[in-house]
Order: structure tokens, then sequence, then C-alpha cells
């Protein structure tokens, strides 16, 4: 039997039976489309926004509702996983992952064609209520498929696999805001009064989980077993202190991070920063996102255990190179030097951090204080390229906070990981925090100080909070 530990609502044991094929390749790929499939629908939100925005003459707190409804879910949904598993076991476990990842991505489809009778009948109310259903998918494919591909294949190789597919996720958010910014802003007449742009695209992505599960269904995916009565009834994981701390740091994360790409767009079409309409403002958007991509790619390598470090910096180089040409081909050299020099800051910030988890936690979160500062008080090109470059930063903070809050848990280890996800509803109340105070203020530029104070405390954790207490392991940095 092999313990599963992944950033789910449930850690449970499981091993696999299906071992006609030792060769998980194929398995993996049909999964990692799922990760993909979420971060580009996640990445949509911030689309929506600012159509939704128009459509229904919104205040700023009002359309950062959107994000209250998607991440709410993944909080009530979470919950009530975690409450039915201690008292009555795991249920993904009784139904098996296969049919888990199938109803989740069912119950996300049906949320995605909620989207036309809300267009339809023009309510707001409606827009809400399908992005929850969706969100509510979107849960149970986190429970699911995360363990799932965390033993679909040796166990030492895990964590990479696990790099791997998050590293899709990124892909997703990183192109969604310019496929689904087309879609919504460019290819229908963009009607203030109306939603109709909505559909097609929530449309599309309905058929396209539709048939995913199809394939999944069909596929011949290896079995999961195990003992569904692995779940420690109580609360014993509340009594580490630097698990308590690190839900608050998954709740601080998720919430800055969801706040400052919720009104990037809004923030780009300021005068004093780039007076960009929706269209122009979306690509910007998508480096924001892509930033955490390319981000996660140069952690993933840096906190890797490599025999040479020399190694780590020729993959890193090879990552930034990748991205310089891809930025050129794409727009133009200016920018791609751009993104270039904030690539290179990245790095200097990591080699500061001596390629140690809590320390790399700590200074990324000082430098995205800093960028905030930069974006809340100074004007032009600085401050709008200093907002996309806390994608950079952003890019490892959920992972590895994550890992530092469940260290030593051993068997409350389920019971912290369903509490740090349900942590993640922090994107569904700090967004229109931020709202509310542009709303107040009527500076869009001055609210990116809420987001600030959560990175306040992202510092707090990777400096001091991650420390466990009791000799329940050796500390480092």
């Amino acid at each position: 039997m092999a313990r599963i530990s992944s950033s789910t609502a449930e850690v449970a044991t499981a091993t696999v039976t299906d071992t006609t094929n030792k060769s998980y390749t194929g398995p993996l790929a049909v999964v990692t489309l799922l990760f993909f499939m979420w971060g580009f629908i996640t990445c949509m939100n911030d689309i929506l926004i600012p159509k939704l925005q128009q459509v229904f003459t919104l205040q700023n707190w009002q359309a950062m509702l959107i994000q209250t409804a998607f991440f709410g879910a993944y909080f009530i949904v979470s919950l009530l996983y975690f409450v039915f598993s201690v008292t009555k076991g795991d249920p993904i476990l009784k139904i098996g992952y296969k049919n888990g990842i199938i109803a989740g991505l069912i119950v996300t489809a049906l949320g995605c064609l909620l989207f036309l009778p809300a267009a339809e009948a023009h309510s707001y109310g409606l827009f809400l209520a399908a992005l929850f259903v969706l969100a509510s998918g979107i849960t149970v494919l986190q429970i699911t498929a995360n363990p799932y591909v965390s033993i679909l294949g040796p166990p030492e190789s895990s964590s990479s696999r696990m790099n791997m597919t998050q590293a899709l996720n990124s892909f997703g958010t990183t192109i969604a805001p310019i496929i689904g910014g087309y879609l919504i802003f460019d290819q229908v007449s963009n009607d203030a009064a109306n939603a109709d742009s909505v559909k097609a695209p929530y449309l599309g992505l309905a058929i396209t989980l539709v048939v995913i599960a199809v394939i999944i269904k069909l596929a011949r995916l290896p079995r999961l077993t195990g003992d569904s009565n692995t779940v420690v009834a109580g609360s014993g994981a509340l009594r580490h202190r630097h698990l308590v701390l690190g839900i608050i740091c998954i709740f601080m994360y998720v919430g800055g991070e969801v706040a400052v790409g919720s009104m990037l767009i809004n923030y780009l079409k300021l005068p004093q920063i780039a007076g960009l309409d929706e269209s122009e403002a979306k690509h910007f958007l998508s480096f924001y996102w892509g930033g955490a991509m390319v981000g996660r790619f140069f952690g993933a390598v840096a906190l890797a255990q490599f025999r040479n470090n020399s190694l780590k910096y020729v993959i890193m180089a090879a990552i930034a190179a990748v991205t310089f040409g891809t930025v050129y081909a794409l727009y133009d050299l200016d920018q791609a030097l751009i993104i270039l020099g904030l690539i290179a800051v990245n790095f200097a910030v990591l080699l500061l951090g001596r390629f140690i988890p809590n320390r790399t936690v700590g200074l990324y979160a000082s430098a995205v204080i800093v960028l905030l500062l930069i974006g809340t008080f100074a004007e032009g090109s600085m401050a709008m390229w200093a907002v996309i470059a806390i994608g950079l930063f952003n890019s490892i903070m959920f992972p590895t906070i994550f890992d530092l809050a469940i260290k030593g848990l051993g068997v409350h280890t389920s019971q912290g990981s369903s509490l740090l996800v349900m942590a993640i509803v922090g994107g569904a109340i700090v967004p229109p925090l931020q709202g509310a105070l542009a709303d107040v203020t009527g500076d869009v530029q001055l609210s990116f100080i809420v987001p600030l104070l959560c990175y306040l405390y992202i510092v707090f954790y990777g400096f001091s909070g991650y420390r466990i207490r009791g000799g329940a392991g050796k500390l480092v940095g």
C-alpha cells in the first residue's frame, strides 16, 4: 500500500491494481488534459469580470463576486467532502478515481452550459450560479486527479509528474486571456448591453469537457483501490501551529494572486498606466499568468535535487531563451527584452534564496511587495510591468507553502490537506475587498494595497511561520 500525499481535500491509501500495462505515459497524458482545462477555465474569470461589468453596469465589488462564486465553491465542496470523509469514509475510494474524474468533468460541463440561459435571461445572479456549479466540478477534479497523477508511475518521480501537470495548468491560464478575450471582446459585436459573446466560448468548453469525459471512460486507465477508512476523526491536525499558520498563508496567497489578476485589465485601462482597452489589455493579462508558468518551471528546477548545480543553470537558461524567443515571435523585441530582464531579476532572487524552499517563499513575497508598491504609486510603463511581473514571483508559492504546511503531520496529513484546500476560499474573499476599496476611494491603483497586505503575511510565513514546533522535524533556512 502506498501513501498518497497531494494538495487535495483527501489523502488516502491506494494502490494500482491494474498492472497489465506498466507504462503510464498514455494514461498520464489523458489525465494531464484536466489540469490544462481547469487552468484555462479558471483564468477565463478575468475576462468575464470586465465583460459582465459592462453588461450589468456593476461596481467593482459587485464584479468581483464572480471570484466569490467561483472560489466559494472550492470551500463549500471541500468542506462537505472533508466532513463526509471523516464520518463515512472516503467517497472517491468508494466509487473509484476514474469515475470521480468523470463526475467532476460532467458537473463542470453542466456549469459551462448554464452560461447560455444566464445570457438569455440577462441575469447576473444566474451567471454567478453557473460559476458556482462549474467550480464545484473543478473541485471534484482537484480531489481526484491530483492523487491519481501522484501514483501513475514510480513513487520517486511523483513530484516530477505533479510539476509537469501543474505546468500544463499554468499553460491553460496563459492562453485563456488571449483566446477567451478574442472570443468575448473581438469575435462578436461588443454590445455592452448583452452577454451573447460568452455563449460560444462556454458552449465550446462544455463540449470539450464531455469529449474528455468520454475519452477517459473509454481509456484503459489503471484501477486504484484502497482502504477508505484511513481518515482520522477529530481535529488533531489543528494542534500543529505551522499548519494553522499555513492555512492562513494559503488563504492570503490565493486571495492576493486572484485579486491582482482580476483587477489587472481595469488597471491597464487607467490613462496614467497604459490607457488600453480590454482587447489590448488581455495580452498583458496573458503575460501575468504566463509569468507564473515560466516561474513554475524555474522553481521546479531550482528546488529539485541535482548532483551538479551547473545543470540547473543550463536548464534555466534554456527556459529563459525559449521564453524570450516566444515573446519575440508573438509580439516584438522590446517586450521580449523586458520579459528577459524580469526573468533575470527572478533568477537573482532565486540565488539569494539559496534554493531553500521557505527562504525562497519569503523572498518572492518580499519581491511582490516591492512590485505592488511600484504599481500603486508609480505611473506609466514602469507601474504596468511591475504589476505584470508579480506573476513570475507567484509561481512557486502555492505548492511550496502547501508542502511546508503539511510537513510533520503524520496521520493528520489528510485533515491538514483538506483544510489547506478549503483555504483557497481566499480567492473568493480578497478580490471583492480590493474592489470595494477601489469603489470607496475611486482609485484603482490604491486598491492594490489589499493584496499587498496578503503578501506581507506570506513574508512572515516564509521566514518564521513555517517552523515546526515540538520536534517534528529539522528546520532549515
